[in-house]
């Protein structure tokens, strides 16, 4: 079953968590999803596999009227990201799923027409939320050669994708990062193996050192916040990837 988490509110802009389900199945990955809400609508980011779609809708909809969700946004193209992308459709045709120009051809494969994809370019652009302004930015390489964040400067949030992530075991479901040198551990082999790019993490690095982050909000595992947040950039800088030792 799925809970939710406010981790920021200002009036009607909203951040929630949508957190990991201790009773999935073990052959799945555990994944968290994130609402983002302002002026009475709302995005939905990396809503997850077609598996869990039952368990995220309830509890997005005990948080928010899903009816009023207007976006979806995908870091990239992975199954555990949007492969319930049609079921969401199913619910509302209407919504827009925001996505790099790379996947545009390959996640309707999900769902959805020429109507639904809004490309980002390489670049990265704004993606308005009831005038909110949210920023797409780029994070190619890491681990998709098509990958996105998006940053809220309103409530200095960073939505990381894959980028933070950590497989913790059983037991292990606190929302935030506790102690970072315990926690860690759970995440240097994902980010050996999975990101794909020295060059690409020293840019990404570089880039997000600039950003004003108060919480860094992975796909999977727990929340960095606070000193935690430049702590996990430092470290990640220095760490060796894309080498796999066969």
């Amino acid at each position: 079953m799925k809970t939710t988490r406010t981790i920021f509110q200002q009036g009607n802009h909203k951040w929630v968590a949508i957190v990991r389900d201790p009773k999935r199945p073990g052959y799945l990955v555990d994944t968290n999803e994130y609402l983002v809400t302002h002026g009475g609508e709302g995005m939905l980011l990396d809503p997850g596999g077609s598996e869990i779609f039952p368990a995220v809708f309830s509890a997005l909809s005990a948080e928010f009227d899903p009816s009023a969700l207007t976006a979806i946004f995908a870091s990239h193209q992975d199954p555990d990201i949007c492969s319930s992308l049609a079921l969401w459709l199913e619910f509302n045709p209407g919504l827009r799923c925001y996505v790099s120009w790379l996947w545009e051809s390959f996640i309707p494969h999900f769902g959805g027409n020429a109507q639904t994809f809004v490309a980002l370019p390489d670049a990265g652009q704004e993606i308005p939320l009831a005038g909110l302004p949210l920023q797409a930015v780029p994070a190619h390489y890491l681990h998709s050669s098509g990958n996105f964040n998006l940053y809220d400067k309103t409530a200095k949030i960073l939505f990381s994708g894959d980028i933070g992530a950590a497989l913790l075991p059983p037991g292990e479901d606190r929302l935030y990062v506790e102690d970072f040198a315990s926690h860690i551990g759970h995440a240097e082999g994902f980010h050996r193996r999975w990101m794909g790019s020295n060059e690409a993490k020293r840019r990404w690095c570089e880039r997000v050192s600039r950003l004003e982050i108060e919480q860094l909000c992975p796909q999977h595992g727990a929340i960095y916040r606070g000193a935690d947040v430049q702590r996990f950039i430092n470290w990640f800088d220095e760490l060796p990837v894309g080498i796999v030792n066969d």
